[in-house]
């Protein structure tokens, strides 16, 4: 009989990324089982955890021997490394490794649930990533994606920190900058935060895939609350980044226009005038979710990801 796939019991067998093995055992199998991320004899994988910040954070990746560059992905707020199967199956498909993390506070990596203190939590996450390609000696380029949060991620690493050499193509899939209704959420924000640390978090269709929507709405490594301190961090955030100085990389931008997440038409006017001529396309009657929407979204976007990656 396979074994039930329990978070916690896995998140306690969780070995150090260095000392895993491509078969960890039942509760490892059970965990790519329920998402759908399967082992292949022909694909070396690791699941394990590196440290950032003082806590663990939950690491994954799948290469050949033959892999002619890296793909390292960020997802986006309350995601997690399990939904994220299309993207590690085109990587693989183009013969690159893929490496990825749970971000602090989600799936099965330490910490409040879906919250942080600041925004600097994440730029170690990041860097603990980093490390790891090294540690496993992961081929370059090495490509960056991120949707939503995780493209917020990248495009703060790109204009406030001090980016790798090394790098190949970034890619923001539906960034964050400001949320949709930003003014009003950040009212709320102030005043609710005296009085409560979190409220219960509302479920929005951020695809089009129902079946998706639902499985989410299942998903026993979703967090069930909106922490006001991730609100405030987010708070502190946006002003940087919109007053950060221009960086003189060159990112792929793809976005959108029916995503009722994000204030998408602001954040595309902001990176416009961030990055070196960044390319913005735009996938019309998408949503939020880009990675997840339904089949034919999705096959749109990976054909011009196929274009651009070929």
């Amino acid at each position: 009989m396979n074994e039930i796939f329990d978070p916690q019991r896995l998140r306690r067998q969780l070995p150090p990324l260095s000392a895993a093995a491509a078969e960890s055992g039942p509760q490892v199998q059970a965990y790519r089982q329920y998402y759908g991320l399967q082992h292949r004899p022909d694909i070396h994988s690791r699941l394990g955890w590196v440290e950032a910040s003082g806590r663990r954070l939950a690491v994954q990746g799948w290469w050949r021997d033959s892999a002619r560059a890296t793909v390292l992905l960020l997802h986006g707020y309350y995601d997690h490394m399990g939904l994220y199967r299309h993207v590690f199956d085109w990587a693989l498909a183009m013969n690159f490794a893929v490496l990825s993390c749970d971000l602090p506070g989600h799936g099965l990596s330490e910490g409040e649930p879906a919250s942080i203190d600041d925004f600097a939590e994440y730029q170690a996450a990041l860097a603990a990533l980093f490390e790891a390609a090294e540690m496993l000696n992961l081929p370059q380029p090495w490509h960056l994606f991120g949707q939503s949060t995780g493209g917020a991620i990248l495009l703060d690493y790109l204009l406030t920190g001090a980016p790798r050499p090394d790098l190949g193509q970034t890619v923001l899939l539906s960034p964050l900058i400001r949320p949709r209704a930003w003014l009003r959420s950040k009212l709320s924000y102030h005043l609710l935060n005296p009085f409560v640390s979190q409220i219960a978090r509302r479920f929005t269709d951020n695809s089009s895939d129902s079946a998706f929507l639902d499985f989410v709405r299942r998903d026993p490594l979703q967090a069930q609350v909106l922490p006001t301190a991730w609100v405030g961090a987010l708070a502190r955030w946006i002003p940087r980044i919109e007053n950060a100085p221009a960086s003189t990389h060159s990112p792929l931008i793809i976005q959108g226009d029916a995503d009722m997440t994000v204030d998408w038409q602001h954040n595309l006017e902001v990176l416009g005038s961030k990055f070196h001529t960044p390319e913005q396309l735009i996938l019309r009657g998408a949503r939020h979710h880009l990675v997840n929407e339904d089949e034919a979204q999705r096959q749109r976007l990976f054909a011009l990801l196929n274009e651009r990656f070929s």
